[in-house]
């Protein structure tokens, strides 16, 4: 796979397959970034009760292509302050 530069590749579960028998991708959405080149693999996990067989052609994941920017990083010193500040997980959701 080679994508456009500004391309992202995310690697997402479907739904049937994790509805019917528990599969999941445990790092979803996965990313393959522009500057990758080599074979697509997917991790997959069985949270179901019963194993699962999956021949080859069957399809396994979805793939969404999405466009991003790639930003310079800068370095500050102060930050400009919001009403969340530094709140972190749970910290918008409490009232």
């Amino acid at each position: 796979m080679q994508l456009p530069e500004g391309v992202e590749c995310q690697v997402r579960p479907r739904s049937g397959l994790a509805l019917k028998h528990g599969i999941t991708l445990p790092n979803s959405p996965g990313t393959i970034d522009p500057d990758y080149r080599g074979e697509v693999r997917i991790i997959m996990q069985n949270l179901g009760p019963e194993p699962v067989t999956l021949l080859r052609g069957e399809r396994i994941a979805q793939l969404v292509f999405a466009r991003f920017e790639a930003l310079e990083v800068i370095e500050a010193d102060e930050l400009t302050d919001t009403a969340r500040g530094e709140g972190g997980f749970g910290s918008t959701g409490t009232s």
